[in-house]
């Protein structure tokens, strides 16, 4: 185990701070510790106070730390947010050797020349995804490496965001101990666990449901045409059943949870009108709440509160299929993954207003503690660790409970006392 790589993957969320730490050796990546813990200072996937956001992330990595035993150096960390855009740019370039083959500089030189796009002041370049490639005139090259041709073109998808989401992303990770080896779009992460090679190829909507905002990734022949973030996620059904029900937000979240959580009943029509009611009402007295409501009506939470709110998210994932112009061309459909993808007849919901298949994305690739893992909640968690093996190989990771350098790394100190406790950090090993 030791002589494998050592991944680790942090997917910060509104709703959740999920920590992976994995292990790659003999061709398997090993899960070696899982944590989620509640997410504090973020709404709608950005930050909007790093104190409460380091508070929440160094006990999600620690807690990941202590079951696999590691203490990791470095991570790979999803983002999110409503600031999170995409476009398509095209990049040509002579072959530098017109009689000979294309080599992997020329690949590169025609990759950085799809990058220079015009960007705001503000933004930043995320990701540049090459597409497809062109060879003289012939279309749909995968990798032109080893190819004969004189005129190299590309195609790259780009993905940019905020350069200050970005930063302050970054600086809440660097404030526990741990470098950002990469930030990645959180529905470029989930996409690398939940969807198959056919799909890709056919042509797929990948829809991350998170706590405070729905990010989309479109694929269309083999390759990311679309990315998008929609600022709606499954909070927002939280609080419309909790002004609904006149409840607070977290008997609210109790209710859904349940909700979601139900057997479907038998389809067997009941003659007894007592009888049909009775297996309509939901007893809330079981799930804990402090509000004095015994029972609800499972038909008026599901088709008056819960319904609306999916159908609306749909809508506005349907207009960004418009938007972005290949509506058209994705007939393997919609895979929903997230948190929000539990939530109570969302297939069903997916289905009749976006009128295509629709199936619930879980997360695979991984091995070792897999159970923990086996929960559309980890996707994005996953997809990281599945991304920094393709992009990265991972890092060696020391062994051990830390020492005084990990503990004073954790402290978030500033001013003197910082100064302080990076004087006493240079003498240590």
């Amino acid at each position: 185990m030791a002589k494998g790589k050592v991944l680790a993957g942090i997917d910060v969320g509104t709703a959740k701070v999920c920590t992976i730490i994995a292990a790659a050796a003999e061709g398997k990546i090993n899960v070696m510790g899982v944590s989620s813990t509640p997410s504090k200072g973020l709404r709608k996937s950005q930050i909007v106070d790093i104190e409460d956001a380091i508070e929440a992330i160094t006990e999600s990595v620690e807690a990941a730390e202590r079951m696999a035993g590691y203490n990791i150096n470095s991570a790979f960390v999803s983002i999110g947010g409503a600031h999170i855009a995409s476009q398509n740019s095209k990049g040509v370039v002579a072959v530098s050797e017109p009689e000979g083959e294309i080599i992997n500089d020329d690949v590169l030189r025609v990759i950085e020349a799809a990058r220079a796009i015009s960007l705001a002041s503000s933004r930043e370049i995320l990701h540049v995804i090459p597409r497809d490639f062109i060879v003289d005139s012939q279309e749909g090259i995968k990798d032109p490496v080893g190819m004969t041709g004189v005129r190299l073109e590309a195609e790259a998808h780009i993905i940019t965001g905020f350069s200050t989401a970005m930063r302050n992303l970054s600086k809440c990770v660097g404030e526990i101990g741990v470098a950002t080896t990469g930030l990645v779009f959180s529905g470029l992460a989930a996409a690398e666990a939940v969807l198959t090679e056919t799909e890709r190829e056919l042509g797929v909507v990948l829809a991350d449901l998170g706590g405070g905002s729905t990010s989309l990734a479109v694929f269309v022949e083999g390759s990311q045409a679309h990315s998008a973030v929609i600022p709606i996620g499954a909070r927002n059904i939280t609080n419309d059943l909790a002004i609904g029900m006149r409840v607070s937000l977290d008997s609210a979240e109790k209710i859904k949870v349940a909700l979601s959580q139900e057997k479907k009943l038998p389809a067997t029509p009941s003659r007894d009108k007592e009888e049909r009611e009775k297996q309509d009402e939901i007893d809330l007295t079981k799930l804990g709440i402090k509000e004095e409501i015994s029972t609800a009506s499972r038909k008026t939470l599901i088709d008056g509160i819960i319904r609306p709110r999916l159908n609306e998210i749909f809508t506005m994932i349907g207009l960004e299929l418009k938007k972005s112009g290949f509506g058209g061309q994705t007939p393997a459909g919609v895979v929903l993954t997230g948190g929000g993808a539990h939530t109570v007849e969302i297939v069903n919901a997916c289905k009749r207003t976006l009128s295509m298949p629709t199936r619930t994305g879980m997360p695979k690739g991984l091995s070792g503690l897999v159970e923990e893992i086996r929960d559309p909640v980890y996707a994005a968690a996953t997809g990281l660790i599945l991304y920094g093996l393709k992009n990265d190989g991972g890092a060696p990771v020391r062994s051990g409970g830390g020492g005084l350098g990990k503990v004073l790394s954790r402290l978030p100190v500033k001013g003197v006392v910082g100064k302080a406790a990076d004087f006493i950090k240079s003498f240590l090993p």
